[in-house]
Formats: structure tokens, sequence, C-alpha cells
């Protein structure tokens, strides 16, 4: 009897640690891996990552190169013909042409003819000029050169747009890898504890059939429940190495090589945890929010603001081209000696231009073409805020469900583990049976790996809030 009272007075103790699920907080050798800690590591190292921000590269690249219609160029050139003995003409010249924003052009030059059959036009011998060229109508107030700068412009702003979406995409795939991770460690680890505690039962339980107490039924009872945990424990073991596995391939290294996360790397994470680390936003804040710095609605924006500009080029093509050239001219190759006095008087060249369609067909088809793309991507932007909306509206109320579901799950499983411990409570008081205490215990471990799924569910959910406002990429 005295043998019997130990045994119980044990068991007694052993009562809290029977119906404790919760994994162990990590030792000190154990490295942690928060889910801020590895976005911030794909964000930086992953090369989907650094792929979204060539495309900012690639911008700037394009930039620079639309500024080269308004480069200064020079050209120049020699022209020579001898005939029979004859030399008809030879001409050397160098010409500076600076462009200028409104389509302006500024020209100076240095010239140089001679010879027996040179145009009777041209001036022989050494001259220099310096002069201006200025459209009057098409091409006044927006041409091709200074349209493409600004465009360019504005692709480098929406490339930076592009590259925030693209984030927004890569971080929500990384951050679903991260909480299947957390769950199948959770659920592994909880294997571990409840192993153990079933190892302590069934030595119990022999102890009480050696001193006959317990029938030998018992001993195959908690033998089988300890086998079927084990099996269960090398199932969430493989879905941890995989979960493992699948995280791993955000992560690289500085060098752009591939990284294995190391087997000493844990969430850190208490069950406890999961239930109180979710930000509950506003919704109508997170909406307004949304409308207006979601990437993909910037790129409409930019988008437009590129129409426009198509648009006032296209403009362009119903006016009629009347151009206006001028040059001051000198003898001689002093440049500096061209004067400004009596433009119009002696030493200078003038001419002006003018053509225009009579039916402007071409002109009145782009400039519609052009107001067309622009209703067009107005429609698109709209859907697109709708659908945006609706997105967040939908995993908010999901949101919601799943903290409404953690609170009842965090309930039963609180009943389904006082019912444990009572089972267990009149199973070494005689009252009961192994099979009865199993049945129970089998119940709390199942709510409480349903309610670890749940939160995870939880806080996944959170995350893809924050994705659907296009607000991850800030990770």
């Amino acid at each position: 009897m005295k043998k019997l009272n130990k045994i119980r007075l044990f068991v007694s103790a052993l009562l809290p640690c029977l119906c404790f699920f919760t994994p162990a907080g990590a030792n000190d050798s154990t490295k942690i891996l928060s889910q801020e800690t590895f976005l911030q590591i794909v964000k930086k190292y992953n090369p989907a990552a650094k792929l979204a921000a060539i495309g900012i590269e690639k911008a700037q690249a394009s930039l620079i190169s639309s500024r080269s219609g308004f480069d200064p160029l020079i050209v120049g050139g020699s022209n020579e013909k001898t005939f029979d003995g004859i030399n008809y003409y030879r001409s050397n010249g160098v010409q500076l042409n600076i462009p200028s924003w409104y389509g302006i052009e500024v020209q100076t030059g240095i010239e140089y003819l001679s010879g027996n059959r040179t145009d009777p036009m041209e001036t022989a011998g050494k001259t220099s000029f310096t002069g201006i060229s200025i459209p009057l109508a098409k091409n006044l107030l927006m041409d091709k050169r200074r349209a493409t700068l600004l465009q360019a412009k504005i692709m480098v702003q929406a490339s930076e747009q592009e590259k925030r979406n693209m984030l927004n995409d890569i971080l929500l795939e990384a951050a679903e890898a991260y909480w299947q991770w957390v769950q199948s460690y959770l659920v592994y680890k909880t294997y571990i504890n409840v192993i153990e505690v079933n190892k302590k039962r069934l030595a119990l339980v022999t102890i009480a059939f050696q001193n006959g107490e317990r029938p030998a039924i018992d001993t195959t009872e908690a033998l089988t429940q300890l086998q079927q945990f084990e099996y269960l424990q090398n199932d969430a073991l493989l879905d941890f190495k995989n979960a493992t596995v699948v995280l791993s391939g955000f992560l690289w290294k500085e060098n752009d090589q591939p990284y294995d996360l190391p087997g000493d790397v844990w969430p850190g994470k208490r069950t406890e945890e999961l239930f109180d680390a979710v930000n509950f936003p506003e919704l109508e804040k997170i909406i307004d929010d949304a409308k207006q710095n979601h990437p993909l609605l910037n790129l409409y924006t930019y988008k437009l603001k590129s129409l426009h500009l198509e648009k006032k080029l296209k403009f362009q093509e119903l006016l009629p081209k009347l151009d206006l050239k001028y040059n001051q001219l000198s003898k001689g190759f002093d440049i500096a000696s061209v004067t400004t006095k009596n433009l119009f008087e002696n030493n200078y060249r003038f001419a002006i231009s003018f053509n225009m369609p009579l039916r402007i067909s071409q002109g009145r088809g782009e400039y519609k073409m052009a107001k067309i793309k622009i209703t067009e991507t107005k429609l698109q932007q709209s859907l697109k805020e709708i659908n945006i909306t609706n997105k967040v509206k939908s995993y908010y109320n999901q949101l919601v469900n799943y903290r409404m579901q953690v609170s009842l799950l965090q309930k039963t499983y609180t009943n389904y583990l006082r019912l444990q411990k009572g089972e267990e409570t009149r199973f070494f008081n005689g009252e009961s049976n192994l099979f009865l205490v199993n049945n129970r215990e089998n119940k709390t471990l199942e709510t409480f790996v349903k309610l670890v799924e749940v939160a995870v569910k939880y806080n996944k959910s959170s995350v893809t809030l924050q994705w659907a406002a296009g607000r991850l990429w800030e990770y």
C-alpha cells in the first residue's frame, strides 16, 4: 500500500506535465529566426528581390539614353572634285548644333569653299556663321525628343513602384513559407513533449501492473498510445524538414550563394505568442492607404502621365509645320566677329518653310487614339482599385474570422484539458480505465494541433492583408 501511495503521489505531481503541449522556449545555444529578420534577409539578398531593383537601373539607363536628343552635335566634313585637270570644287566645314528645350536650335560653324564649278548660291572663300532655327507651330510646345525625355523620367518613378510590387509578391511567398515552418515546428515539438509524458505514463502503468494493481492490458494500451504518438512525431518531423527546405530556398548569402538553414535555428515562438502578435488595423484606414499608396495603382498614375504626354505630342500632328531659320554670316573664320546689328540688311541667310496635309488624317487618327488610351487606362485603374479594395475587405474579414476561431479553440482546448486531467485523476484513483484517459488525451492533442494550425493561419492572414494593401514591401 505504501508503494502504491508513492506512485500516486508521483503521478499527482506529473499531472500538469501530462497536459502541457506548448513547446518550451529555445535554450541559450539556439538561434532564433523571427519573421521580421527573415523577411529583411529575403529583401536584401534574395535574387528575385535583386531583380526587382534591376528594373530601376534599366529605367535610369534609358533616361540617360533619352537625354541624347539634347546633346550638342558637331558635324563636319570635306568634299573635293577634280576632273580632266579642272578643279570643280573643294569644300570643308564644321558646324556645332546646340538644341534647347523649346525646340529651338542654335547653330554656329565655319566653312571654306573654292573651285571653278561651285554653286553660285554658295559663298567662296572662308566664311563663318551663327544662327538659330525656330519651330513656329508644330513642335513648338512639344516634340518627340522632349516627350521621350519626360517619359523616361516618368519610367524611373514607375520602376520604383514596379520594384515595390515585385517585393510585395516575393515577401508574401516568403512569409507563407515562414509560417508553414513555424506550424510544422510547433506540431513537431508538441509530439516530442507528448511522447515524453507517455513514456513516463507507460513506466508508471508497468510498475502498477508488476505490483498487481493494474491488468496487463493497461500496459498494452499505454504502449499502443505511445507508438501512435511516435508515428505522428515521425510524420511531423518530415513536415518540419520539408518546411525547412522550402524556407531555405528564400535565404541567400551576400555573394549570391544559396544558404541552407542550420539545424540549430528555430522560430523561437511559443504557441500562446501566436495569439497576441497580430496587429489589428482599422479597415477604413488600410483601404484609404491602399488607394493612395498601392504600387499597382501608382503604376497606373504614372502610365496616365506618360499617356498625357503622348497626347500632347500627337496634338502637334494637327498643327502645320512652320519653321524659321536665320544665320548671320561673316567673312573669315572668326566666329566672334559675327554681329547681330542690322540683322536683315547684310550678311545673313534666312529661310522659312511651311507644309500641312489638307485632311490631317494621320494627325486626327493618332490624336484620337491617344485620347482613347487615356480613357482605357482610367477605366483599368478604376477596376484595379475596386479589385484591390475588395481584396483588402476579404482578407480583413478572414482575419476577423480567424481571430474568432482562435478564441473559440482556446476555450475548447482549455475544456478538453480539464476533462483530460479529471479522467487521469479518476484513472489513478481506480475509477476509470486507460482507454478513456487515452481518448481524452487524443481529443486534447487533436484540438491543440488544430489551435496551432488556426493560430498560424491567423498570422498568415495578417501578412496577406498587408500584401493586399500593397504594404508588405515596407518590411
